[in-house]
């Protein structure tokens, strides 16, 4: 199977996805019920949309403490109703991260909604996080892919926030294995933490090493550094600069969407 073509799913050749942070989940710690849910992911969805970001992304951000792969049933059917939601208010290309590391899960509900893309924390190889050793499975993701044949692009992370990799990997390293023996599909450079810059040198790293992939800045990006970070990246994934106070898992706040996309645009 060929890889999908971004150019076909975004429409654009730099896109900027917008973040629905979701508030906790079924069975998660504060859930308050699925109409929050549902109410927060639509009214998100639209301020991005009306803000002018070329594709959303779907993330159950709130279900903190993560299970580090399988995440369980009821956060599917919750992530599966809410992205649906998203799609169908914002009418834009949009895609699901299930945290904290299940691709399996975020595939077939791409599957079932007609999402184009999934981000994946760790695709291939392996990093140590606060959810312990989370290991890549490639193998079974492409796998199902094919069999479910979904046209569903996979953006991993690089070394990914919020976690340490072995020792000796360099994001070099990583990048190649994520892209050439992975097959991802766009890779994503990110800061140490959620909205924490993505470091430049790491950018010039990755799209050194791998120059015919599409390297996505997968945190941190702000009207102040954007001058330093855009030119080296092919797209961008944008949450807490878009978010009240630029504090992720808050509600999108439409100024802060506008400001932004004018320095990027």
């Amino acid at each position: 199977m060929q890889r999908p073509d971004l150019n076909a799913i975004f429409g654009t050749d730099r896109p900027i996805i917008g973040m629905v942070h979701l508030p906790p989940l079924p069975g998660a710690p504060g859930h308050t019920g699925m109409s929050d849910v549902l109410d927060a992911a639509r009214s998100d969805a639209v301020a991005l949309a009306n803000g002018g970001v070329d594709a959303i992304m779907v993330e159950n951000y709130g279900d903190v403490p993560f299970f580090p792969d399988h995440v369980p049933p009821e956060a599917v059917a919750a992530l599966t109703l809410a992205t649906a939601a998203v799609i169908a208010d914002a009418g834009l290309p949009t895609g699901v991260n299930v945290l904290r590391n299940d691709a399996r899960a975020a595939l077939g509900i791409a599957a079932a909604t007609g999402a184009r893309f999934i981000r994946v924390n760790v695709h291939s190889g392996a990093m140590l996080t606060d959810q312990g050793w989370l290991t890549g499975r490639a193998h079974d993701t492409l796998r199902a892919r094919h069999a479910l044949d979904a046209d569903v692009a996979i953006l991993a992370d690089i070394l990914v926030k919020h976690a340490v990799p072995p020792s000796g990997l360099t994001a070099a390293d990583a990048a190649r294995d994520a892209w050439e023996r992975g097959r991802a599909d766009a890779l994503i450079v990110t800061g140490a933490a959620t909205g924490s810059a993505a470091d430049v040198d790491r950018l010039r790293a990755v799209s050194d090493a791998v120059p015919d992939a599409p390297v996505f800045i997968g945190s941190g990006l702000t009207a102040g550094n954007a001058a330093d970070l855009w030119p080296h990246a092919r797209g961008a994934i944008i949450g807490s600069g878009f978010m009240e106070n630029g504090r992720a898992g808050g509600r999108v706040d439409p100024s802060r969407v506008a400001e932004l996309l004018a320095h990027l645009r």
